[in-house]
């Protein structure tokens, strides 16, 4: 624990504040003065006297002093004149560098009145620095090739001056080879270069000696040179490149001495003596050069001295990198220097008492000390505190100045004395702190109110709670002791509906907790207003009000209520209305429904839960619209009927369903008609199970009916295919087999896929049956036009059908029996102009039989012809690819 330093006059001070009984206010102000630098000692700064309103003598007689802490005392009283002037020569460069801006601060204090004044006192600069290169000359290699233009760097000149005694201007002695141009960087620093007017010739000159002149801008021009020889060389055309243009390195300030803090890298493309790089500081100071050193060789930069963040956190470090020829580059090397928290706040009492009075009021100085941390940034902030359990506070003043407070009247009898301790600690990591002890005698009265860590609360509890449920709870606080920091709770009557609040809620007067005295419907109460008020147990008691909003939450708790389709209230059914001429996506009816709950509770989706015809209906998922899915149909039954579900989007959710019925019909009049055999149906599955009997007895009918065709068929081809034979036997015999199908190569084909059709020549009407593997491979001849067996059709005879001996009679009366006597009566003509066609048919979608198709798919020949496919004229009954369902594959032709 660090020693507590008192001031030569702290007992002088002790005795004046106890025959007062009370210190008196402490004030700070702000006094400026400005002063140039160089100035000798003693030279008058201010009249600090005139200032503080006091005469010369009374500075020594009220204790007047400098209090300000530094490492050099800049400024002294003068107590004969009262004022303040220099202690020394003041150079404002090695004070404050480069700052645009010199200021020194310095705290006065007037001892009798424990006043502190503040004085700043402004150094300005004057042009006592001239620009220097640091070096008297510079050579500078160039080779003999360049072309005009080219540009060269030259040194810069550093003045530490600022404003316009710094740095304006370069001047070039004249030459007939080179000119100067001074660029502007970013930072504001000028940099000479040298530009190259006319092409050299090392021939004629080998050397080129120059002048550069470096001025300022002061009342008195200042000025420095430095020679620069330019030396021609045979050639080399690439001069340095470094890696980056900026080096940007952050170190902290305790790094060892010999650590590296970074290595720059230049390159040069020339080879040789061209391309070795070598690394030098420009304008160096000697700070700089005290602090880094530069391996010329590998460019590693090493810590040379030890690095004080006070004293500077940055530096800015000129690098070039130069070949041998002399050809240069330049970089920057930004070093930030990181604090490092190493050092502790040092606290100085400047007035302190030992005693007071305890009918002294709040606020009451107790001490007066300073603070102050060597450190910069958060390792320089201070915080200074005392414990929490004390009626004291601490109050900054002026600068670094606290002030130790009695926070309420003070009471002797309660308690008798006090340590308090004082602690200031840093924020630097980690924290170094110091602690100061002060003793004093306190006492405690009933001063402080119950104080809500808000000044509003919100609670939320869900409908339908259980009674005597906890809903919230609030707290208040009491920074005084015993009785006076017990607090108790109440709550503000009033009414809600005609009812007391109380009737809603309770609260524990010891501890907070508000409790539900019944339940709570949202639909009912969605909010409740409460003021609560929070007193002590002091004399007075003191208290204090919070406002507490108690929010009702909505549950799921309501299903949803179908607005229409209303149910009819006579006991009827109500029925929607659709035409049958109604296409895909008509609007037959829209069911609407409410949910009494809100937010996602009464969000609704509609959904078809059952419908007697699935497929024909569908319902918005959104907005409940009934519509169609697809056409209706002559086969839609007229009456629908369609159970639609509603949910929400609660947890767990709700729904309710209605069931639609929707009569189908073309007219009004037809529906008005079948209205009357509408009947509610007990179970929505009846209408479904209906038709699906229907259908059944309607299949079964189909099947036996077509199996008593083909079996009439069967009987008939039998009887037809013996006439063939006895009609055709003799003409048959003498054609080669080569000349037919290939019958047994294709018989399996037309037992499975083929259909047979039979054509006249004396009547247009064709027959189309199923095949019989038994005669599928049986060609027929021309007479078996009204059988139904394998097509057999004489392409000569479709050709000569208008010839008087094939034409066929126009009346039809005669029936099937006349034709048969007719085709009986003209065999021989019939059969001597008969050419063999097969047709095969194979049923929709069945797969192209290979064993009848050549390559492309087309008919085989029969009797070394290509087949002839005729039109519809020349084919009766074969007009089209298709025949009852069937696709033709082919017609093949038998010529004998």
């Amino acid at each position: 624990m660090a020693a507590s330093p008192y001031c030569p006059d702290c007992s002088r001070l002790i005795g004046i504040c106890v025959l007062l009984g009370a210190l008196w206010e402490i004030r700070a102000e702000h006094i400026l003065y400005s002063v140039p630098e160089e100035l000798e000692n003693g030279s008058f700064v201010g009249n600090i006297a005139k200032d503080l309103g006091l005469e010369p003598r009374e500075l020594a007689e009220r204790g007047v002093r400098i209090v300000s802490r530094g490492r050099t005392q800049l400024f002294a009283l003068n107590p004969r004149s009262g004022s303040l002037v220099t202690a020394g020569r003041i150079d404002r460069e090695e004070l404050c560098d480069r700052s645009p801006k010199c200021v020194a601060n310095l705290e006065i204090l007037l001892e009798d009145k424990v006043k502190i004044f503040g004085v700043e006192v402004e150094i300005i600069d004057i042009n006592d620095n001239a620009p220097n290169f640091g070096a008297e000359q510079r050579e500078i290699k160039v080779a003999e090739n360049e072309n005009p233009g080219t540009r060269f760097p030259l040194p810069e000149a550093f003045d530490p001056d600022i404003g316009i005694n710094s740095l304006q201007g370069y001047q070039l002695s004249s030459n007939g080879h080179f000119s100067l141009d001074v660029q502007s960087g970013a930072d504001g620093i000028k940099y000479p270069e040298l530009v190259l007017e006319r092409a050299l010739d090392r021939e004629e000159e080998a050397v080129h000696h120059l002048v550069l002149t470096a001025f300022d801008g002061g009342d008195r021009v200042h000025s420095g040179t430095t020679r620069i020889h330019v030396t021609l060389v045979d050639t080399n055309d690439n001069a340095p490149v470094f890696t980056q243009p900026e080096y940007h390195v952050s170190v902290r300030e305790n790094v060892p001495v010999g650590s590296r803090l970074l290595t720059v890298k230049a390159t040069d493309l020339d080879e040789g003596a061209n391309g070795e790089v070598t690394y030098s500081f420009r304008k160096v100071r000697d700070k700089i050069s005290q602090l880094f050193q530069l391996n010329s060789l590998t460019g590693d930069i090493t810590i040379l001295g030890d690095l004080d963040y006070e004293d500077s956190g940055f530096y800015d470090i000129d690098v070039e990198a130069h070949d041998g020829p002399g050809l240069r580059a330049r970089s920057k090397i930004l070093v930030t220097i990181l604090d490092v928290n190493d050092n502790a706040p040092e606290v100085t009492v400047t007035s302190l008492t030992s005693s007071i009075q305890e009918t002294s009021s709040p606020g009451t100085v107790i001490a007066l000390f300073n603070v102050h941390d060597s450190d910069s940034g958060e390792n320089g902030l201070v915080t200074c505190s005392i414990p929490d359990n004390l009626p004291f506070t601490l109050e900054k003043t002026f600068g670094n100045y606290h002030r130790l407070l009695t926070h309420r009247t003070l009471d002797r009898e309660e308690v008798s004395e006090y340590n308090i301790t004082v602690t200031a600690t840093d924020h630097g990591t980690p924290p170094l702190s110091t602690e100061t002890h002060i003793s004093l005698n306190v006492a405690d009265v009933n001063d402080n109110p119950p104080a809500f860590p808000q000044a509003s609360y919100l609670a939320y509890i869900p409908e339908n709670n259980p009674r005597g449920a906890s809903v919230f709870s609030v707290t208040a606080h009491d920074p005084d002791s015993n009785e006076n920091s017990r607090v108790t709770y109440s709550m503000a009557g009033d009414t809600l509906q005609g009812a007391p609040l109380s009737s809603y809620v309770s609260i524990n007067s010891d501890t907070g907790v508000l409790y539900a005295l019944r339940s709570f419907d949202y639909e009912q109460v969605r909010d409740l207003q409460l003021l609560v008020t929070a007193s002590d147990s002091g004399d007075p008691p003191l208290s204090s009000n919070v406002s507490l909003s108690i929010f009702v939450l909505d549950q799921n708790d309501n299903t949803p209520e179908i607005l229409y389709p209303a149910l009819p209230t006579d006991g009827s059914t109500g029925v929607e209305l659709a035409p049958r001429s109604a296409e895909a996506g008509y609007l037959v009816t829209k069911v609407v429904a409410v949910d009494r709950d809100s937010g996602q509770n009464a969000w609704l989706s509609y959904r078809l839960l059952k419908a007697s015809d699935p497929g024909l209906f569908a319902v918005g998922l959104h907005t409940g619209e009934v519509r169609t899915a697809r056409a209706l149909l002559d086969r839609d039954a007229l009456k629908q009927s369609l159970v639609v579900a509603v949910q929400d989007h609660g947890q767990p959710p709700l729904s309710a369903t209605v069931t639609l019925t929707v009569a189908v019909a073309d007219s009004i009049p037809d529906v008005l008609t079948d209205l009357g055999s509408l009947k509610p149906s007990a179970d929505p599955n009846d209408s479904g199970l209906t038709l699906y009997l229907v259908v059944a007895v309607a299949a079964v009918s189909c099947v036996f009916l077509a199996f008593i065709i083909v079996l009439l068929a069967l009987r008939l081809r039998r009887w037809h295919m013996s006439r063939l034979l006895q009609a055709s036997g003799s003409r048959l015999a003498s054609v080669p087999t080569s000349h037919f199908v290939g019958v047994d190569g294709v018989r399996a084909f037309l037992q499975t896929y083929s259909h047979e059709v039979s054509l006249t020549a004396d009547s247009r009407g064709s027959h189309v049956i199923f095949p019989q593997p038994n005669y599928a491979d049986t060609l027929v001849s021309q007479e078996s036009c009204e059988k139904s067996g394998p097509l057999l059709i004489s392409q000569d005879l479709l050709e000569r059908k208008g010839e008087p001996s094939l034409q066929q009679e126009q009346s039809s009366s005669g029936g099937r029996q006349d034709e048969a006597e007719r085709r009986e009566e003209r065999p021989s003509a019939v059969a001597a102009g008969t050419v063999a066609l097969l047709a095969v048919f194979v049923p929709r979608g069945s797969p192209r039989p290979n064993s009848l198709l050549n390559s492309r798919g087309a008919g085989q020949e029969f009797g070394g012809r290509k087949p002839r496919q005729g039109s519809g004229a020349q084919c009766p009954g074969l007009a089209g690819p298709e025949v009852a369902g069937y696709r033709r594959e082919g017609i093949f032709h038998c010529k004998p």
